[in-house]
Protein backbone atom coordinates (compact mmCIF):
# COMPACT_ATOMS: atom_id res chain seq x y z
CA UNK A 1 0.00 0.00 0.00
CA UNK A 2 1.05 3.46 -0.82
CA UNK A 3 0.28 5.17 2.27
CA UNK A 4 2.45 8.36 1.07
CA UNK A 5 -0.54 8.54 -0.75
CA UNK A 6 -3.27 8.79 1.42
CA UNK A 7 -4.18 11.79 2.88
CA UNK A 8 -3.58 12.05 6.69
CA UNK A 9 -1.86 8.07 7.13
CA UNK A 10 1.41 9.78 6.64
CA UNK A 11 1.89 10.42 10.01
CA UNK A 12 0.48 6.97 11.31
CA UNK A 13 4.19 5.86 11.85
CA UNK A 14 6.15 8.81 13.18
CA UNK A 15 3.17 8.71 15.78
CA UNK A 16 3.79 5.35 16.36
CA UNK A 17 7.95 6.15 16.94
CA UNK A 18 7.47 8.98 19.13
CA UNK A 19 5.54 6.86 21.30
CA UNK A 20 8.48 4.10 20.99
CA UNK A 21 11.03 6.71 21.62
CA UNK A 22 9.05 7.96 24.95
CA UNK A 23 7.99 4.77 26.00
CA UNK A 24 9.97 4.98 29.07
CA UNK A 25 8.85 7.94 30.11
CA UNK A 26 5.16 7.14 29.45
CA UNK A 27 5.39 4.32 31.97
CA UNK A 28 7.53 6.38 34.51
CA UNK A 29 4.50 8.84 34.50
CA UNK A 30 2.08 5.62 35.35
CA UNK A 31 1.30 5.04 31.63
CA UNK A 32 0.58 1.72 29.86
CA UNK A 33 0.73 2.28 25.76
CA UNK A 34 -1.18 0.92 23.34
CA UNK A 35 -1.54 1.20 19.47
CA UNK A 36 -4.50 0.51 17.95
CA UNK A 37 -5.39 -0.52 14.19
CA UNK A 38 -7.92 -1.38 11.76
CA UNK A 39 -5.55 -3.53 9.85
CA UNK A 40 -5.52 -7.40 10.92
CA UNK A 41 -3.10 -8.55 13.15
CA UNK A 42 -0.29 -10.16 11.04
CA UNK A 43 0.12 -6.51 9.52
CA UNK A 44 0.38 -4.87 13.10
CA UNK A 45 3.06 -7.53 14.11
CA UNK A 46 5.10 -6.75 10.51
CA UNK A 47 4.75 -2.92 11.41
CA UNK A 48 6.01 -3.32 15.30
CA UNK A 49 8.78 -5.94 14.40
CA UNK A 50 9.95 -3.20 11.94
CA UNK A 51 9.33 -0.29 13.97
CA UNK A 52 10.46 -1.93 17.16
CA UNK A 53 7.81 -0.79 19.16
CA UNK A 54 7.76 -1.55 22.84
CA UNK A 55 4.07 -1.78 22.96
CA UNK A 56 1.53 -4.10 21.44
CA UNK A 57 -0.66 -2.89 18.45
CA UNK A 58 -4.57 -4.15 18.87
CA UNK A 59 -6.29 -4.71 16.14
CA UNK A 60 -9.96 -3.49 15.57
CA UNK A 61 -10.04 -4.93 11.74
CA UNK A 62 -13.63 -5.50 12.10
CA UNK A 63 -14.11 -1.94 13.74
CA UNK A 64 -16.20 -2.73 16.54
CA UNK A 65 -14.21 -0.54 18.96
CA UNK A 66 -14.46 2.31 16.07
CA UNK A 67 -17.82 2.06 16.26
CA UNK A 68 -18.53 1.46 20.18
CA UNK A 69 -16.76 4.75 20.94
CA UNK A 70 -17.32 6.42 17.67
CA UNK A 71 -13.76 6.85 17.20
CA UNK A 72 -13.00 9.06 14.41
CA UNK A 73 -12.15 7.32 11.02
CA UNK A 74 -11.87 7.53 7.56
CA UNK A 75 -12.39 5.94 3.99
CA UNK A 76 -9.74 4.91 1.61
CA UNK A 77 -9.61 2.63 -1.61
CA UNK A 78 -12.20 0.61 0.61
CA UNK A 79 -10.89 0.45 3.51
CA UNK A 80 -11.49 2.10 6.83
CA UNK A 81 -8.72 3.69 8.92
CA UNK A 82 -8.23 5.49 12.11
CA UNK A 83 -7.70 9.14 12.25
CA UNK A 84 -4.90 10.31 14.68
CA UNK A 85 -6.33 10.29 17.71
CA UNK A 86 -5.09 9.16 21.53
CA UNK A 87 -6.82 8.66 24.05
CA UNK A 88 -6.07 8.55 27.78
CA UNK A 89 -7.94 5.63 29.71
CA UNK A 90 -7.78 5.76 33.68
CA UNK A 91 -9.59 3.27 35.35
CA UNK A 92 -11.21 1.73 32.90
CA UNK A 93 -12.79 5.25 31.88
CA UNK A 94 -11.86 7.72 28.93
CA UNK A 95 -10.22 10.47 31.01
CA UNK A 96 -8.83 12.63 28.02
CA UNK A 97 -9.08 12.77 24.29
CA UNK A 98 -6.13 14.42 22.36
CA UNK A 99 -7.84 14.85 18.60
CA UNK A 100 -6.81 16.07 16.40
CA UNK A 101 -3.15 15.29 16.29
CA UNK A 102 -1.14 17.07 14.59
CA UNK A 103 1.97 16.93 14.32
CA UNK A 104 1.86 13.74 14.62
CA UNK A 105 5.00 12.92 16.36
CA UNK A 106 4.77 15.96 19.19
CA UNK A 107 1.75 13.21 20.22
CA UNK A 108 3.84 11.24 22.78
CA UNK A 109 5.15 14.61 24.37
CA UNK A 110 2.27 16.39 24.38
CA UNK A 111 0.50 13.45 26.07
CA UNK A 112 3.37 13.91 28.84
CA UNK A 113 2.92 17.12 29.59
CA UNK A 114 -0.89 16.35 29.78
CA UNK A 115 0.56 13.61 32.36
CA UNK A 116 2.24 15.61 34.58
CA UNK A 117 -0.01 18.56 35.16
Amino acid sequence: MAWDAIPGARGCTPQACAYRDHHAELVAAGARVFGLSTQDTPYQREMAERLHLPFPVLSDERLELARALRLPTFEHAGLTLFKRHTLVIRDGRIEHVFYPVFPSDRDASQVLDWLHT
